[in-house]
């Protein structure tokens, strides 16, 4: 494999939590924190994709790299892919590694984590998981489990995503965390495709892939970044960071 290319898909439009790219988290917007956390991964250069000017000055400003994009991409995946083909038109790079731009205490060692299966060739896409220990979640509906079985160590083979309890019995369950690398060929296969019939039902993305026969296999990793989608998950974040910099 070539270096992986590191892509951040950005962008305004948020209803919960307007204009979050850009909330101020000790003195930095969240963006450029995510863009932070990526780069501490050192498995590739980092570019965030946006079609907001404002989110593309604020990671320049620090020293980043940022790409306009289209406004009407109905998702983070062919907001991905219209990158990829602005950065790296030669093709250079086989693996894009999508991290989203909500995640802003991330841990750089998972990102750095999620490329590795991809030694594998019979892997197309790998995404990553931790075990849910609140059993709130387990019942949650805005948690998404993933069902797979183990492959090897601290790995598993996705066989479904859901957003019920799923696998019935005994055993651990699987939170989901929605950081992809994408073969460069499996992320052009994907965006290529029609919407799955279980991708409408179950309102996740990745089940077009496994519809379509894509391998998907998923690293276990003990952290579980916070994804800020709210006031509150915001505030939390801030005092997360907060913290990080006063020690």
């Amino acid at each position: 494999m070539s270096d992986p290319l590191v892509l951040i898909p950005a962008r305004l439009a948020a209803t919960r939590l307007p204009r979050k790219p850009l909330a101020d988290i000790a003195g930095e917007a969240m963006i450029v924190h995510v863009w932070r956390r990526a780069v501490e991964a050192g498995i590739g250069p980092v570019v965030v994709a946006t079609d907001t000017d404002e989110i593309a000055r604020a990671v320049e400003a620090v020293g980043g790299l940022a790409v306009m994009t289209r406004a009407d991409h109905p998702s983070g995946s062919d907001r991905l892919a219209e990158a990829l083909e602005i950065v790296d038109p030669e093709g250079r790079h086989d693996v894009v590694v999508n991290v989203q731009g909500d995640l802003p205490t991330i841990d750089p060692a998972i990102i750095g984590a999620s490329v590795l299966p991809l030694a594998d060739r019979t892997v197309d896409i790998v995404t990553l998981c931790a075990p849910i220990t609140d059993p709130h979640e387990a019942d949650n509906p805005n948690v998404v489990k993933l069902v797979g079985h183990a492959v090897g160590p601290g790995r598993l083979r996705a066989l479904y995503f859901t957003r019920s309890r799923a696998p019935w019995g005994d055993g651990p369950l699987w939170h989901h965390i929605g950081l992809y690398a994408y073969r460069r060929t499996a992320l052009s296969r994907f965006v290529a495709l029609p919407p799955g019939e279980l991708e409408v039902r179950e309102k996740l993305e990745q089940l077009r892939a496994l519809e379509a026969g894509m391998r998907i296999d998923a690293v276990i990793v003990d952290d579980l970044p916070l994804g800020v989608d709210t006031p509150a998950d915001l505030e939390r974040a801030r005092a997360l960071l907060q913290g990080r910099r006063l020690n």
